[in-house]
């Protein structure tokens, strides 16, 4: 196939919805990290919450989406996804715009009616609803509205306008924190999603269905946890990689409130946390071409060391110029680990049930983000508050991300993936 006609078949290949669904990702990406980024800091400095509490509802806020994600791919499939992406992206914004409303006067009310921890915690568990909506739509639409040659070039590019949209928002942040205030930033998250509900409402068309797309229940989807669940060396399999996310997290988590306080205090750190999504963006096909040959597992517990070690870099000389150092090896970790991991999911799972299986390999994502924040809380006030030699804070967790990387070692060489019980 010659360059030109491989041209026509993509840009013949996709169908309108899969450019809706997908760019409507990268705003919501975009939305979502920007408000990330800001999170920890707007609830240290902002909301006055202690460290230990701050990195909690952070780590909640990265967290529960990751749990919800397989129950809101079978409400999507009950609701269609047009109706589904409409009302994620409504929720959205509500959510993000309360999120930067929580000290205006028109809460008052509500702030002396309920205590500001419960009101807090309720605000960050909404975009949860959201996301885990969000999630399935669009991938089901890259299935639906791609061609069968062009879908792996579809997924591809879900992929990349993630990572877009995942270093957009920091950088967006970034400029807005300091000229503005820290709650546009989540303001700015409210109306870019906001936009993306009226472009789902009058632009998207709900794609075709294909015999590859099946509608679960909500009971099925409960008896399909159930089902990962009675699988022991799956679960442990899962338990263990949680370790990675532990580590993975704590940029978003408690490096900014670190920076601020024990670095510099004007760092402009939602543009430092942009460094993971440019360095993936830049370098993901390179990394992939240099580990094709390697197993995966391999290549999963090396991405998992890489990740660890990096933060090293952080203790031994505690600077801005590190800490993006120490993130962009935390992204090439990333970015050795993370195709390679699903591939293991669909292998490490029993013979007609990889469908189920990788519909919960989001799992350690949500365990990883709520350990990380209750851990790194912990640490910051132990090592940071008590102590005095913050630094400690990251020999701990690169220890943490050297231990999941043995640990994943250990079950590689005496849990085989071919020794799976078979249904």
């Amino acid at each position: 196939m010659t360059f030109s006609e491989r041209l026509h078949e993509i840009r013949t290949g996709f169908e309108r919805p899969f450019w809706v669904a997908n760019i409507s990702e990268l705003f919501e990406r975009l939305s979502y990290y920007a408000a990330f980024a800001s999170l920890a800091r707007y609830l240290n400095e902002t909301l006055n919450f202690g460290t230990e509490r701050a990195s909690s509802l952070t780590g909640l806020f990265g967290g529960l989406v990751w749990f919800l994600a397989a129950f809101g791919g079978a409400l999507a499939d009950r609701m269609g996804f047009r109706r589904s992406l409409s009302l994620a992206y409504l929720i959205l914004s509500c959510s993000y715009f309360l999120l930067g409303s929580i000290g205006a006067p028109w809460l008052a009310p509500v702030r002396d009616a309920v205590p500001l921890v419960v009101l807090v915690t309720f605000v960050l568990m909404l975009p949860a609803l959201g996301v885990a909506l969000v999630k399935p739509c669009v991938v089901g639409t890259t299935a639906r509205a791609s061609k069968e040659s062009v879908r792996s070039i579809g997924y591809s590019i879900y992929y990349t306008l993630v990572n877009v949209g995942g270093a957009l928002g920091p950088l967006l942040a970034s400029w807005i924190r300091p000229h503005m205030s820290v709650e546009n930033v989540f303001r700015m998250a409210a109306l870019s999603v906001f936009l993306m509900f009226f472009a789902v409402l009058f632009l998207f068309k709900e794609p075709r269905r294909t015999d590859e797309i099946a509608t679960t229940s909500l009971g099925q989807a409960a008896k399909n946890f159930l089902t990962v669940v009675s699988n022991p060396r799956f679960m442990l399999f899962l338990i263990i990689f949680s370790g990675y996310y532990i580590v993975f997290w704590q940029q978003f988590i408690i490096l900014p409130i670190y920076i601020h306080d024990y670095i510099n205090p004007h760092a402009n750190t939602e543009r430092i946390l942009a460094t993971d999504s440019l360095v993936v963006i830049a370098l993901q096909l390179v990394v992939t071409l240099a580990i094709q040959k390697m197993s995966s597992l391999k290549a999963i517990t090396l991405g998992t060391l890489i990740s660890g070690l990096a933060w090293i870099i952080l203790a031994l000389q505690p600077s801005v110029l590190m800490a993006v150092v120490a993130i962009a090896f935390v992204a090439i970790g990333e970015i050795t680990q993370q195709p390679r991991y699903y591939e293991y999911i669909s292998r490490l799972a029993p013979p007609g049930q990889q469908g189920t299986y990788m519909g919960f390999a989001f799992l350690p994502i949500g365990i990883g983000s709520l350990v990380a924040g209750w851990l790194g809380g912990k640490l910051m006030r132990h090592f940071g508050e008590v102590m005095h030699q913050p630094a400690l804070v990251w020999w701990a967790v690169a220890g943490i991300g050297v231990l999941t990387a043995g640990l994943l070692w250990l079950y590689d060489r005496f849990l085989k993936v071919e020794a799976m019980p078979q249904p």
